[in-house]
């Protein structure tokens, strides 16, 4: 089977894990976007199957980018199913979508959406179409799975994450934790409580920073930026406690592993709004996978992730975050069970290797459907 995987997610070097596992099973390429915005691509490490890069118009917009007469591209690699890894109603799935319907090639898409709203025109056009004519859907979680039936979807559907953590390079690692902790100037007294993602409002990190102010033994980490970035680092100096916060900025994705085991606890905060609530949480499945244990908000998909690898508290509870943290402060024997915990829930659930062989699976009963029909 030879498919071709359509995703600018691909330009995240470890994204590109995904592929490595797939193709243990299948002769697979991966397209990206040729540019998207003012990001570079990642260079990957060498052990992930190369991708083809190709032009786009609108690149840097999600759901509006089209790739420039891709049907070149598809009549040469020839595939016997095009994965096209975005929205139903995006732009890119309709023109893919479309393009493979006239070569007669089964596609499927992808879905994370988790929220039912409204798809304005053109949009919501293009998503029947594209439901009517896929050969099938992955939607990242169940919740994502029944807003897409609540659509209108009625094909062939799987509920697989979009990406899942490669259990061996997102270890626990102590070499890479006593590195960090010196970096940060972690006292053997401090509670590391670590964040990953984007700095904007819905990722709560200014609750954080509250906890820190509070619990003078917090100390807190933050890995990402974003446009929030400079207010969080204002408030920091206003609560006294800029001294016992790091802000990373952006990290590549492949020093990620070298910065999760120096975690004790690894928080994500997040706050529902009206458009918008926690999808999945990639950073939490890392972390789990790094056996660090995770206190996180309720929202979205969240509690569904972390399982019984952490502690869930009310979303925008202060109080509730911070006296969560402290437990665990506290307890280290606690601290160790969920440890274990989360890093059997990574290995079990949520690994890289086990998200491929559910793809795969899928694949081949979306061509036996195309074959049948």
């Amino acid at each position: 089977m030879k498919v071709l995987y359509v995703s600018k997610a691909l330009r995240v070097a470890a994204y590109r894990d995904k592929l490595r596992s797939l193709s243990s099973h299948v002769d697979i390429v991966g397209v990206i976007p040729e540019e998207w915005g003012d990001q570079g691509i990642e260079e990957s490490d060498g052990s992930v199957p190369d991708v083809v890069s190709w032009p786009v118009r609108f690149h840097g917009h999600n759901h509006f980018h089209l790739y420039r007469r891709p049907g070149g591209l598809v009549d040469e690699m020839a595939p016997d199913l095009v994965h096209i890894d975005e929205e139903p109603f995006s732009a890119v799935t309709f023109q893919l979508t479309r393009m493979c319907r006239r070569r007669r090639i089964p596609s499927l898409f992808f879905t994370w959406q988790n929220l039912e709203k409204p798809v304005p025109p053109p949009f919501g056009a293009m998503r029947t179409y594209v439901f009517r004519h896929s050969g099938g859907a992955i939607a990242g979680t169940r919740r994502a799975a029944d807003v897409l039936r609540r659509a209108g979807y009625a094909g062939e559907l799987s509920v697989i994450p979009q990406f899942g953590v490669n259990t061996h390079c997102f270890a626990p690692d102590e070499r890479a934790r006593a590195a960090v902790r010196e970096r940060v100037s972690a006292g053997s007294a401090d509670l590391v409580v670590g964040f990953g993602g984007r700095l904007v409002p819905e990722k709560g990190v200014d609750l954080l920073i509250s906890a820190t102010a509070k619990h003078s033994h917090f100390r807190l980490v933050i890995l990402g930026d974003g446009p929030q970035r400079a207010a969080l680092e204002a408030t920091a100096r206003q609560a006294g406690v800029a001294d016992r916060i790091h802000f990373a900025g952006h990290v590549p994705s492949l020093e990620v592993p070298r910065w999760l085991p120096a975690f004790d606890v690894l928080s994500l905060p997040s706050l529902t709004t009206k458009r918008w609530t926690e999808q999945f949480g990639r950073i939490l499945v890392e972390a789990m996978a790094c056996g660090v244990p995770v206190v996180a908000s309720n929202a979205g998909e969240i509690p569904r992730v972390v399982g019984d690898g952490g502690i869930i508290v009310r979303e925008g509870d202060a109080s509730a975050l911070g006296a969560a943290l402290e437990r665990l402060a506290r307890d280290p024997g606690a601290r160790a069970t969920l440890a274990k915990r989360a890093r059997t829930r990574a290995e079990t659930r949520f690994s890289q290797d086990g998200i491929a062989t559910a793809t795969v699976e899928f694949y081949e009963q979306v061509l036996a459907g195309a074959t049948g029909s």
